[in-house]
């Protein structure tokens, strides 16, 4: 870990909410956000208390809040009983909401197809039923590897609704990624699709499910569920594998939902990313989905009229909270989108904007740059062409947003009227921890602002002594929340030592090295604590560097900035940039490597001027956007890469970015 990280960016502009936003928010202004934070500092437990009692419906009310007897395995409202699903979905039977949109899904080919939260609501049931039918049962674990489509969401609350345990695991993942968490969860069985459709092109499910539990040690599994995606036939085992029109035959249309204790698990979501044994982060449901529901209402000031659309895969924890939960229980009608934001043509996103009359829309920076990018090369997919004037509200989601990528998001596609939620949050914090509010927060650019209220976050040394304003440090959340990962699957001992490190003193650590502003308070993430450079003696969080280099608008479309050991200053800077023309070799690439550098020690200084600079077409991305940075350290060093990189959208580019200029 490491403490006084150097910040070298400064950020001037302030963005003050608009008043028509102020005056209808459920937040309004600064001094209802402090209002709730001072509620929550006075009355901690009877903060959440009151939050828990107006905003979740119980089978069985609680009388414990907090259960801090075991730390840091907290327990909340662990006396209480409620269903997940029936929170969703039976909560808004007999209401106007039943006959609202639940999802309008959009398919790859551009087809659309609506449920009601009835029809939603059936459909669950009845898939309940079929999974109870193969035998599954309350406590158990299930395998979702899904397209994203409107089946998946049913899985993921189908499996809710009988109190079974499911790990989603991304459509991206490979066979062997797939058999290690099958065997982690001890699943009893793996709800799929035959295919997946991207970008026009047929994808297989099935066909890596067979070839993961052909891989041994999946003895759990009892059965295989298939949604026929495609008329594409695929294997099927018999006595195993079941088509879901097969298992659907016959089941009733309505399912009492099983109620579970509060700390119940969930769902187990595996981090992604990481070398070695999967990480299983385990959340529980009382807590969980009191936070999703409840950030829904905060970070997006959801209104019954609103249109939602988050453009996360449910593989991820954006897609558990904010596509599978948290809509939902909110009662608002969302997008579910099955495609890439670059097919048909990278006016994809605007298009639908403007189709399904999208209020509130919520992506990650890595596609706001990539569509940057092609808007920069091709005028017909810039987001002028389209009517975006139904927008209200936009979010950013994944990693922190530079701000020249944030000014673009908000003249181009906000119009300049649309407060930007920057929300910086993580698969185990479950939602939300630091973001503006619409009507409440100025905004500046690149910074995710203040924390939520009842969210005790601060920035600390090695030590855990608070740091001054202005100073870097480890971010940290001193108090325990509602959505916080209870445990890792199977492994209580790694949770404590990754997320309550002994030198921390009880601190949750999140792993992110964070500054907050001399003037406002502000937090800005400077990228993890991993993502540290040393250079001669100077720390620097590699986010900045990135930024600074992105900040070069005329030419820089994207830039990964990562460490390698080196003699003279104990580590280099090595950048990988994809520039917004075609890339360059040979004696032009050092002459643009030499005006990045240059332009780099202008707006940061000598000391961040990178030693390598690589041009490439792309950068390795897994096909949710993430760049895989571990990849591109290990080109740094010049290692041969030998991790899995079978998630990745574009292998090809390894070579490509392993050739020095």
């Amino acid at each position: 870990m490491s403490s006084n990280i150097e910040s070298v960016l400064v950020e001037n502009r302030v963005f003050p909410p608009p008043e028509a936003v102020v005056k209808a928010a459920r937040i309004s202004g600064m001094a209802g956000y402090e209002a709730l934070c001072r509620e929550a500092e006075q009355d901690f437990e009877g903060f959440w208390a009151r939050l828990a009692r107006e905003n979740v419906v119980w089978n069985k009310p609680f009388s414990r809040v907090l259960d801090e007897s075991n730390a840091p395995f907290y327990k909340w409202f662990d006396d209480g009983e409620l269903n997940a699903s029936a929170n969703c979905l039976d909560k808004h039977m007999g209401t106007p909401t039943e006959n609202k949109a639940a999802i309008v899904f959009e398919a790859d080919d551009g087809k659309v197809t609506t449920v009601t939260f009835k029809e939603l609501l059936a459909r669950v049931s009845q898939f309940a039923n079929a999974l109870k039918a193969q035998g599954i049962k309350k406590g158990d674990r299930v395998i979702v590897y899904m397209p994203m489509t409107i089946e998946g969401v049913i899985a993921m609350q189908a499996c809710a609704r009988i109190g079974a345990t499911h790990s989603v695991v991304f459509g991206g993942f490979s066979a062997k990624a797939l058999n290690e968490r099958i065997i982690d969860a001890g699943a009893v069985a793996v709800i799929t699709a035959n295919f997946q459709m991207r970008g026009g092109k047929e994808l297989p499910l099935k066909s890596i499910v067979d070839e993961g539990i052909a891989m041994g040690g999946c003895e759990c599994i009892k059965s295989v569920l298939v949604f026929q995606r495609t008329a594409t036939p695929c294997n099927m085992v018999a006595g195993r594998d079941k088509t879901f029109d097969e298992v659907l035959q016959g089941q009733s249309t309505t399912c009492a939902p099983e109620p579970v204790g509060a700390e119940h698990p969930l769902f187990i979501l595996y981090t992604s990313g990481s070398t070695g044994k999967p990480k299983g982060v385990q959340h529980a449901t009382g807590g969980y989905l009191l936070w999703a529901n409840l950030t829904m209402q905060w970070t997006f000031d959801v209104k019954p009229s609103d249109v939602f659309w988050c453009t996360a895969d449910i593989g991820w924890i954006t897609g558990h909270t904010y596509v599978a939960y948290g809509p939902l229980a909110a009662g608002v009608t969302q997008v579910v989108f099955e495609g890439i934001p670059t097919y048909p043509n990278a006016g994809r996103f605007w298009q639908m904007i403007e189709k399904h009359k999208v209020t509130i829309f919520y992506t990650a920076p890595t596609a706001i740059r990539s569509l940057i990018k092609a808007a920069d090369s091709d005028e017909k997919v810039h987001p002028k062409n389209w009517d975006l004037s139904s927008l209200r509200i936009l979010g950013s989601v994944g990693e922190p947003i530079n701000p020249e990528a944030w000014m673009w998001y908000h003249r181009h596609v906000g119009g300049e009227r649309c407060p930007i939620v920057d929300t910086f949050w993580q698969t185990e914090t479950g939602g939300h921890m630091i973001t503006p509010l619409p009507g409440a927060t100025p905004l500046v650019p690149g910074s995710c602002t203040l924390p939520l209220p009842g969210i005790m976050a601060a920035i600390v040394d090695e030590a855990g002594h608070d740091v001054p304003n202005g100073a870097g440090g480890i971010l940290v959340v001193k108090r325990p929340w509602p959505s916080m990962i209870r445990t890792i699957w199977n492994d209580p001992e790694r949770f404590k030592k990754s997320y309550f490190p002994e030198e921390l003193k009880g601190l949750y650590l999140a792993g992110d090295g964070a500054v907050r502003s001399a003037d406002r308070g502000y937090f800005r993430i400077t990228g993890r604590i991993d993502d540290v450079l040393n250079v001669s003696g100077h720390r620097m969080g590699t986010m900045e560097i990135e930024s600074a280099l992105v900040a070069k608008t005329d030419l820089v479309a994207e830039a990964a900035v990562v460490g390698r050991p080196d003699d003279l200053t104990g580590e280099a800077i090595c950048a990988f940039v994809v520039l917004k023309r075609p890339r360059p070799t040979g004696e032009e690439a050092k002459q643009i490597a030499n005006e990045l550098r240059n332009w780099v020690a202008k707006e940061i200084g000598p000391i961040a001027k990178p030693k390598d600079i690589r041009f490439g077409d792309n950068l390795p991305k897994t096909r949710s956007g993430k760049i895989m940075r571990r990849l591109l350290r290990s080109i740094a060093k010049g290692e041969a890469i030998t991790q899995d990189t079978s998630t990745l959208e574009n292998p090809a580019i390894l070579e490509q970015l392993a050739q020095t200029n």
